[in-house]
């Protein structure tokens, strides 16, 4: 019929096949042939059955993301049509599910009759995650399949389940043990000698009828989820379609689901988080290092470190698979990193998120010593020591002494420059910034830090390597802090002066929480520990007044139940502490500051603008090579509000030029350089251009 849609006769069954290269999307040039091919069949009294299959690695994995928002995505047939034409054949269809079945092939799947997949095929619902709800029946037809408190944990997760539990819950009809279009193709046939009524996933009242009876209990499932949703719409909107599926018919709830996704698609959140879901692909291309780049063969990694960093580091690549030997300086040290680990794993085991098995699994691909010559036969060694320069550089000779050729030698600081830890060496091109974040076994970011010398083909294994271990790996440029810190010390900056000025540890955290962010500064600087910055100035020379007088008074933070805040014992609840008001108040009057209020615009304009002045400076230098890959450190890194996109996307909401005046502004007023707006930011604002889609031309 096309070339994207084909059509095989096996006897009574017509066999749709959607070849639509890479991921089968439902773009127009595909729903055309489609529908087209749906029309003939159901005309045609020779075709007793109908399945919809899927040529190449995949079902229908979702919609085509680049044609939302365009007049492409609702000229017909749209998807809603093409769902109401499977859904109303007169004979039965079966979807053949493989690969994945995901947003709108997961809703087309939910259009047929009866759905069967391979062992390893998963379906979901992830629209959620482009802060969107399903839009063409999703929400509807779901929990007439599978009850509606399971569709709900499934939509507002946006967590694709496997074939076997799908076939548990009701979201598939069998799992195929052979060919699957021809487990599809024998299914329909039985179907069509059975005779039986034919009854679209529409037409089901069973679940319905129960989920009607117990509203309180759905009542109470949204509303926790709800608390979980960080001041994001979606979810939120999920649990209130699928609501509407149990209190209003099926076609007044469907037109209600479209009035609810065409009002997230137009919303500045689904536009933030449509741009990070091509922002993370982009961030994979790099510059030299193309298909025709071949990565490293990496089996077994060493780790030197077994503290709170190191022990992550070594859990992550635990996690993906790989073999990892972990040194340290004695046997006790080791007995401390192991325990943690130990207790990580243990942890996660309480939660529900990890079997015994799997943690006997992960603790066996482990291995400990004390003698760097263990270290060998590792095809990647990292270091997770000090950040202090000369114990870098002592540590890297230990790793070159015993490193066989061609493995990689990587650094997981923070700050310092890799291009100096490099020179150290005699292979500068095999050395490589990996720079996690705590807990390194958590967190999502991998900052890879290209220096000057490093190989492509290093660069190439980084990054496989990092989506091995379930990782968003960006790459960077060399420069004090890269990216992600750098930007968060410009947003530090004014931190202390606003506290001297009049503001409290409180009102600048609840600016930042009322923003979005999960924690604010002083929050979280109790919470890392103010002892580790601390020790960084002192290392670099520099100050902090308030911070550095807390340190010298034992406040650490919660380790020591005191910092910016108050702990009390056992909890992790921030209390105001009138201690440490007079400690503000007393460096103000040493420093001549005559305090007075600050208000919350205030706050934000000189934390965050100086962010993304810093951005833009980066950008400038070509440490970053897109604003977007700047974008993906801080939502993967630092916890920047989803809904907002990143620093770059939200200056785009916020205004470039008032953006620029405001920074001209602060500058005036303080002389900070932190407030100098830089040439790129200027040059955006001035000429129109969007800042969140430029590209270093460093």
């Amino acid at each position: 019929m096309s070339e994207y849609v084909t059509v095989e006769r096996r006897g009574e069954v017509a066999v749709v096949i959607i070849d639509n290269p890479p991921v089968n999307a439902l773009s127009l040039h595909m729903r055309e042939p489609l529908f087209a091919a749906l029309v003939e069949f159901n005309g045609d009294a020779s075709v007793k059955a109908v399945v919809v299959a899927c040529a190449g690695r995949t079902f229908v994995s979702g919609a085509d993301i680049s044609e939302f928002g365009s007049p492409k995505s609702l000229q017909s047939p749209n998807l809603p049509e093409l769902c109401a034409k499977l859904e109303t054949l007169s004979k039965p269809s079966v979807a053949a599910i493989h690969g994945t079945a995901l947003g709108g092939g997961f809703e087309l799947a939910l259009s047929c009759h009866y759905r069967v997949a391979d062992k390893g095929a998963k379906v979901g619902l992830p629209e959620v995650h482009l802060g969107l709800i399903p839009g063409s029946g999703g929400t509807v037809r779901l929990p007439r399949a599978v009850g509606a408190i399971k569709a709900l944990d499934m939509i507002i997760s946006g967590k694709p389940i496997g074939a076997e539990e799908a076939k548990t819950v009701g979201a598939v009809d069998a799992v195929a043990e052979a060919d699957l279009v021809e487990a599809a193709v024998e299914f329909a046939r039985l179907k069509v000698a059975e005779g039986a009524p034919l009854i679209a996933v529409r037409d089901r009242e069973e679940w319905r009828d129960k989920d009607r009876a117990s509203l309180e209990g759905f009542d109470q499932a949204a509303a926790a989820h709800a608390k979980k949703a960080r001041g994001l719409e979606a979810p939120v909107r999920c649990a209130e379609a699928v609501r509407n599926s149990l209190t209003m018919d099926f076609d007044d709830a469907l037109l209600k689901e479209r009035e609810i996704f065409l009002a997230l698609l137009s919303g500045d959140q689904s536009k933030a988080q449509r741009h990070l879901f091509f922002a993370e692909r982009e961030a994979a291309k790099v510059p030299g290092v193309g298909k025709e780049v071949a990565a490293r063969d990496v089996k077994h990694i060493g780790v030197i470190g077994a503290g709170t960093m190191g022990g992550g580091i070594a859990m992550a690549f635990a996690n993906g698979g790989l073999a990892v030997t972990v040194l340290e300086m004695n046997e006790e040290a080791l007995d401390r990193g192991f325990a943690t680990i130990r207790r990580n794993y243990e942890g996660s085991i309480k939660r529900g998120s990890l079997s015994e098995k799997q943690m006997e699994e992960r603790l066996g691909r482990f291995s400990r010593t004390t003698d760097y010559g263990d270290l060998a036969d590792c095809d990647l060694i990292i270091e997770a020591v000090f950040e202090e320069m000369a114990i870098k550089k002592e540590v890297f000779a230990k790793i070159e002494a015993v490193a066989k050729p061609g493995a990689i030698m990587a650094t997981n600081t923070s700050y310092l420059d890799v291009d100096e830890i490099a020179a150290s060496t005699d292979r500068p091109g095999d050395v490589v910034g990996l720079h996690f974040f705590s807990p390194a076994n958590v967190m999502k970011l991998l900052e890879i830090v290209r220096g000057r010398e490093t190989a492509p083909d290093v660069i190439a294994t980084a990054l496989a390597l990092g989506r091995r271990i379930a990782k968003v790996p960006v790459v960077v440029g060399v420069c004090h802090g890269f990216v992600g810190n750098r930007m968060l010390a410009a947003r530090s900056a004014e931190n202390e002066a606003l506290l001297l000025e009049g503001a409290t540890p409180e009102q600048i955290d609840r600016v930042f929480t009322d923003f979005g962010w999960p924690m604010g500064p002083f929050a979280m600087g109790d919470l890392a520990g103010l002892d580790i910055g601390w020790r960084n100035r002192k290392a670099l020379g520099t100050t902090a007044v308030i911070a550095d007088a807390l340190c010298e008074m034992g406040r650490y933070g919660q380790k020591t139940q005191k910092g910016l805040y108050f702990y009390e014992e056992g909890s992790r609840a921030p209390k105001p502490d009138p201690e440490v008001n007079r400690l503000i108040e007393e460096k103000a009057r040493e420093a001549g500051i005559e305090r007075r209020e600050i208000s919350d615009r205030e706050i934000t304009e000189r934390t965050l603008y100086p962010m993304i002045n810093e951005g833009a400076r980066i950008l400038e230098e070509g440490i970053a090579l897109r604003a977007s890959d700047i974008d993906v450190v801080w939502i993967y890194g630092y916890g920047f509000p989803r809904g907002k996109g990143g620093p770059m996307f939200f200056a785009d909401l916020e205004g470039l030029p008032k953006i620029v005046e405001r920074l001209e502004h602060w500058h005036a007023r303080t002389g900070n350089a932190v407030f100098e707006p830089a040439r790129t930011l200027k040059e955006a604002a001035n000429s129109g251009t969007r800042l969140a889609s430029m590209k270093s031309s460093a």
